[in-house]
């Protein structure tokens, strides 16, 4: 008797990315100096608050 053939899974569909970080899980943030906190025209990687740097789109609830 021939052995049957495996049929493979269907892959799970990938998950949406995050709109603000666009998936990448870092945003920029503006460099703030001094005791007024005045910004400068510096940037830094921050991580998204969003998708809490995964990357992946939340739900929306």
């Amino acid at each position: 008797m021939p052995t049957r053939k495996k049929t493979p899974a269907p892959e799970a569909p990938a998950p949406d990315t995050c709109l603000v970080c666009k998936g990448t899980g870092e945003v920029a943030v503006p460099v703030r100096v001094g005791r007024t906190r005045a910004e400068t025209d510096h940037r830094q990687s921050g991580i998204c608050l969003t998708c809490l740097g995964s990357g992946e789109a939340t739900d929306p609830e």
